[in-house]
């Protein structure tokens, strides 16, 4: 795969000692060994962080590990030309089909990062890529669950908007990609219009051999892709943990119901703290709802939710290093003024 020779061109260009997620384990085991040798002495300024790392760890690890194995699958046994049939296309059709795509996934934001990743890889637009992202953490099957539970039927003004607004944004991203005002893809791979996602896949099943030996094989490099794709993403899901953890050890809880009260003030506080703190969906969601439940603000909650997405410092900088900075730079721009709005009115209208 041509895109895998470019990848790994560039990984061989470090030695395994300098790679980021090499460096920010050990800046962590650090941590943790500084914790224990200070418990010993009785100083626990650094147990909350530690506790609160490991918690955020204990509800997103899985998410993560799927997220991986789902990138190294798509990686191996996806062809390009798939994706760029559905994902690659400049029309409008591409970008309903990448909001589809994430009501489809299940797994917190930062397992979709890590597929994301992948997708982009495999010649997905820039628009679809962020359509993809700002729709799956909200809309997908286990958090509309989760939400739901929280929520009762008021889950579905979150879901529904989540998703408009990533289509909205995606629309808006194509509009940039016009006027070359985003980074295009550069894996990007021409097709013909006759192509047939069908007749290829038929044609692949019939020449595969189903022997252990290629079972074997397959599974082999699907790990391997893993491992390339955590590589990319890991380091940044670990900096995001990190930071989130030290807010969520060190700001006392009772500041934020006082200050992210139902009003303008609120939401603009609940949009910096969403920015800070936002770390996976499935932790976020019952914060947000105890931030509905204290202050009764529904609008306060639904920008903690969907501003946290498109603010999170993890998710800007892996689209930075890996797609583009103006591609980066424009996603808040575009999608904090949609969450704003919808929070403001929600506050007014929703009890």
């Amino acid at each position: 795969m041509q895109e895998n020779k470019h990848l790994s061109c560039h990984i061989k260009q470090k030695h395994w000692y300098q790679e980021n997620l090499f460096l920010i384990f050990c800046f962590m085991f650090f941590i943790y060994v500084t914790n224990l040798i200070l418990v010993s002495l009785e100083i626990n300024i650094l147990k909350k962080l530690i506790d609160s790392f490991f918690a955020y760890l204990n509800l997103i690890w899985l998410s993560i590990i799927a997220g991986l194995i789902l990138g190294g699958v798509i990686d191996h046994f996806v062809p390009k030309e798939y994706i760029s049939k559905f994902l690659a296309g400049k029309d409008k059709k591409s970008i309903i089909y990448a909001a589809g795509l994430g009501l489809l996934m299940s797994g917190c934001s930062h397992g979709i990062l890590a597929i994301s990743m992948e997708l982009y890889k495999k010649g997905a637009s820039v628009p679809a890529i962020i359509t993809f992202l700002l729709a799956s953490p909200w809309a997908n099957m286990t958090v509309t669950i989760l939400l739901i539970g929280l929520f009762s039927t008021k889950a579905l003004y979150i879901i529904s908007s989540s998703v408009i607004i990533a289509i909205i944004t995606g629309f808006i991203y194509q509009f940039l990609d016009s006027k070359n005002l985003i980074e295009r893809n550069k894996y990007t791979t021409e097709i013909n219009e006759d192509f047939s996602i069908r007749e290829n896949l038929s044609l692949r099943l019939e020449n595969y051999s189903f022997s252990f030996h290629n079972i074997l094989n397959d599974i082999k490099k699907v790990f391997l892709a893993s491992w390339e794709l955590a590589k990319m993403v890991l380091w940044w899901i670990l900096l995001g943990m990190f930071l989130a953890s030290i807010i969520s050890a060190y700001v006392p809880h009772d500041f934020f119901m006082k200050y992210l009260g139902p009003t303008l003030l609120g939401l603009f506080i609940t949009l910096a703290f969403a920015a800070a703190i936002e770390i996976c969906s499935e932790g976020s969601a019952p914060l947000s709802f105890e931030i509905f439940k204290q202050t009764g603000a529904f609008g306060n909650a639904f920008v903690f939710l969907n501003a946290g997405v498109a603010t999170d410092y993890t998710e800007i900088g892996l689209i930075w290093s890996n797609i583009g900075k103006r591609a980066a730079l424009w996603l808040p721009i575009i999608a904090v003024p949609q969450v704003l709005l919808l929070g403001y009115l929600f506050n007014r209208f929703i009890k």
